[in-house]
């Protein structure tokens, strides 16, 4: 029998985000279909551990503090529960690369996790861990669909960060243009562009953690992360024009009084069945749109002003641009159907690129721990 082999994942798990934390149970549950004994790194930017939440939100200001404070507490409720019920978290948490040092890690193989890991504005700032600076050199490395959540990095990025990739045994990304970003900024030839892990396994795997239908009738989801009046506009007339009634996922509990009927801050399942049962999902996120893609539910997408590019290459991925909205006087998008035999013949293509990805990393690290020495 073949040593089940043991694989540490850091990824960004523990910020306020249900696809984030969607994706970190999907790469676990992947990694975990292919033999291997997976942990999370209980990793915690310093900027998203709770008891700095309030001071990041508010400015400083204490009539912010006061109104964001019932948010916090109610993510903290969602998120971390979520985290310590379903994913295999590490004994240990970790913030800065001292206590990398404190508390060492012991596995096989290493893996950057997906979504914005490598996007230093999200981070604010280059953050080394999340590029595995505290793994040994001789210990096997990949990234697992990660992210740069943009089109070009700067020259100082791209130096700052080049030694750290340059480690990795096997590169994944997300996005086509971090493909390209790999390829000609940092001059690193070999990685490979994969879809999100939320998309590497199908609807039904996700109806499985699905929770009952929360709205009777039929509706428009609203999932809106930056906040937009003419959004908001396009909303209204698109439900008067349709005949169907809004429903806005609220992220935050000051969401309340925008267009729709709200439904705020949700349990992390409560994600995948307000997409499922929508008839519509008129967004700006990516995970939205990748959900409401495998769960075949028409997205209308619109890319916000940063980091649009992610929503743009799943859709020319699945062949659905037309689900893209160029101007708040669109309203046609509603005719314009998406072919889901199509997505999914597409989403099966690349979960098998996806699996033999994995299989090949695993076939690496056997292969690794049998000579002793990094196959890289």
């Amino acid at each position: 029998m073949e040593k089940k082999i043991k694989i540490d994942v850091i990824t960004l798990h523990a910020v306020q985000n249900y696809g984030s934390v969607l994706q970190a149970l999907a790469t676990q549950e992947i990694l975990k279909q292919h033999g291997c004994d997976v942990t999370i790194i209980d990793y915690v930017r310093e900027d998203v551990r709770y008891e700095n939440l309030v001071k990041k939100w508010s400015g400083g200001n204490p009539i912010k503090a006061l109104a964001i404070i019932p948010t916090i507490l109610r993510w903290k409720n969602v998120f971390q529960s979520f985290a310590k019920k379903y994913l295999d978290l590490s004994e240990n948490t970790y913030t800065t690369e001292d206590d990398f040092e404190s508390y060492p890690l012991d596995a096989d193989a290493y893996c950057t996790g997906s979504d914005q890991v490598w996007n230093s504005k999200w981070n604010n700032g280059i953050l080394p861990c999340l590029y595995l600076s505290f793994v040994p050199n001789d210990k096997y490395k990949f990234a697992f669909s990660a992210s740069f959540g943009q089109s070009k990095l700067s020259t100082e990025e791209i130096n700052k960060t080049k030694p750290y990739l340059e480690q990795y045994n096997r590169i994944s990304v997300r996005e086509s243009e971090a493909k390209v970003i790999l390829d000609e900024q940092y001059n690193i030839k070999n990685s490979i562009h994969l879809v999100d892990p939320t998309l590497c396994v199908s609807g039904d795997f996700w109806r499985k953690y699905e929770t009952p239908r929360k709205i009777k009738d039929d509706y428009i989801l609203i999932y809106n992360l930056n906040r937009s009046k003419e959004f908001d506009r396009y909303a209204v007339e698109l439900s008067k024009r349709t005949g169907l009634k809004l429903v806005r996922f609220c992220t935050r509990y000051d969401q309340f009084y925008r267009p729709g009927k709200s439904m705020l801050v949700p349990e992390v399942f409560d994600f995948i069945s307000l997409i499922d049962n929508a008839k519509f999902v008129l967004t700006d996120s990516f995970h939205a749109t990748a959900f409401s893609l495998n769960l075949h539910t028409e997205p209308i997408c619109v890319y916000p002003k940063e980091f649009g590019g992610r929503l743009e290459s799943i859709l020319r991925q699945t062949n659905t641009t037309q689900r893209h909205i160029d101007n708040y006087e669109d309203f046609d998008v509603v005719n314009r159907a998406v072919d889901f035999k199509q997505v999914d013949e597409i989403l099966n293509g690349e979960r098998n690129k996806a699996n033999n990805f994995i299989d090949t990393v695993i076939e690496d690290v056997l292969k690794q721990s049998k000579k002793g020495v990094n196959t890289k």
